[in-house]
């Protein structure tokens, strides 16, 4: 308790622009983070000998559960103690409804129902077809995500108009949820020598081997692709080129989720040459993403794209999702720019998919915290690939459990029933996947000809889960997100 009260009384004005409804869960995330930057394993099986909470499940009550095994103890000990036992105080009750509120609140669903609420992507085809909407609805979607990286403003807008037809229909509204698109990387042209002496063909996709180079290039230079180089020649252009100039010799970079692996070899001012150290797929196409792990990039999280969005998004969603926050001066952005939009009740949702964003979290929820209805997605494609695929089910508990302290609802996203939506059938993983992701707040579906199905079969396992789910009790080791993140708020005061 005393390290604790010492971590606590550093931040002296760390909560003078905190929102009000959040003042409690502030106070809350910082004691987790110094419990967590200790390691209590012996500590914790020391509690456990004697009958007494381990507070592996304290996340949402840490001074609480500390007090009361205190006073346990003390007990135990045939000493007397401060307070009343008896009394129930801010605990596991209070924590737990304290997050449901703030998940109704987010949602703004009316808490009826059990388990999980879900999120469905909508596809390009339910504009044409009323019933597909009605059927989502029926089968138990809750919110309609429109993803803004795809399509234009008439289609939006008529799928506005599906969502809210079939809504009435039913007499059951379905809340909107818009993602920004954010700085997304992707590849943009590929060209191969035609072995003439004209140079280079543009292609739809190149099929790339172990230990093969290709070249990044900012532009296609017309003089620069008709000299064939060294190499295999295969080049590859990038949205968003200014990305090559943060690029360092050694650094990793991955193609298409992480199926092709390569490092930067070489540096010049056109860009860089990779060459590829693993492959898993045979070809690489066009319009595939681009993850840069180790390589901090200069890039606002912001773009001009998704501020010109913006205006449309606050009018017509009820959530926006902020793609590709990676700092609390990314949070400070977005939010300034809803204040010159006046804009002060719609959600956010802030997408965790990048390295720099998990060990940035906790700073980044303390920033949030600056608004009410608030939320965080974990995106496991994109963070699998950032944080090695080894490490996304630890990243991922530890992204719950900040959230819990914070008392900030979690949405779990990517590749959900994946298979089941393309095929119609689920894989074993794919179940025992949707059992763990009963632990968030809100699950969501991408796209799928067996969507229908697939958002029942997941109704169904959400609320079964709900009614026995708290298992696990988790041992504490310390984390180094915990750690890093009390360092690094010492020394910011203007988190």
């Amino acid at each position: 308790m005393t390290y604790m009260d010492e971590i606590e009384n550093s931040f002296p004005n760390w909560l003078d622009d905190i929102n009000d409804e959040y003042m409690f869960s502030a106070q809350n995330l910082l004691q987790y983070l110094a419990l967590r930057s200790i390691d209590i394993r012996e500590i914790q099986s020391e509690l456990i000998s004697y009958g007494i909470s381990s507070m592996g499940t304290s996340a949402g009550y840490v001074h609480e559960n500390i007090s009361r095994s205190l006073g346990l103890l003390r007990l135990i000990r045939g000493k007397t103690i401060d307070g009343d036992l008896n009394n129930p105080g801010s605990g596991f009750k209070d924590s737990n409804e304290l997050l449901d509120s703030r998940s109704t609140s987010l949602f703004r669903t009316n808490g009826s129902g059990t388990g999980a609420k879900i999120m469905v992507t909508l596809p390009d085809e339910v504009v044409d077809n009323t019933t597909m909407m009605i059927q989502f609805i029926g089968a138990g979607m809750d919110l309609a995500r429109i993803n803004l990286s795809h399509g234009d403003y008439n289609l939006w807008d008529r799928m506005l108009d599906r969502i809210i037809g079939a809504g009435n229909s039913l007499s059951h509204d379905v809340t909107v949820f818009m993602d920004l698109p954010g700085p997304k990387i992707r590849v943009e042209n590929i060209f191969i020598t035609n072995g003439n002496a004209d140079g280079y063909d543009q292609v739809g996709s190149v099929s790339l081997l172990k230990e093969e180079c290709l070249e990044l290039m900012k532009e296609t230079d017309s003089h620069r692709l008709q000299d064939p180089g060294r190499f295999e020649n295969k080049v590859v252009t990038v949205m968003l080129p200014q990305i090559l100039d943060d690029l360092k010799v050694g650094h990793p970079i991955f193609f298409d989720d992480g199926a092709i692996e390569g490092k930067v070899i070489s540096k010049s001012s056109m860009g860089a040459v990779i060459e590829i150290v693993k492959v898993t797929k045979k070809k690489l196409r066009t319009g595939k993403g681009i993850n840069l792990p180790d390589t901090h990039l200069s890039l606002p999280s912001l773009t001009d794209n998704d501020i010109e969005l913006l205006p449309y998004a606050c009018k017509n969603a009820d959530i926006i999702g902020y793609s590709f926050v990676r700092t609390p001066g990314d949070v400070q952005l977005l939010y300034a720019k809803l204040s010159n939009l006046g804009d002060k009740d719609t959600g956010v949702v802030f997408k965790i998919e990048t390295r720099e964003a998990f060990e940035n979290l906790p700073g980044i929820l303390v920033e949030a915290m600056k608004r009410r209805k608030i939320g965080v997605m974990i995106a496991r494609g994109d963070l699998a690939v950032e944080v090695g695929f080894e490490r996304i089910s630890e990243v991922k508990d530890q992204i719950m459990s900040i959230c819990e302290a914070a008392h900030i609802p979690v949405i779990w996203a990517t590749q959900v029933l994946e298979n089941m939506a393309k095929k119609g059938l689920a894989t074993r993983a794919e179940i025992s996947d949707v059992v763990l992701s009963g632990k968030a707040e809100c699950v969501m579906l991408n796209k799928g000809p067996y969507m229908t199905d697939t958002i029942g079969v997941l109704k169904n396992i959400l609320a079964r889960m709900a009614e026995h789910y708290d298992k696990n009790k988790s041992t504490l080791r310390a984390l180094e997100v915990a750690k890093n993140s009390i360092r690094s708020m010492q020394n910011d005061r203007s988190i």
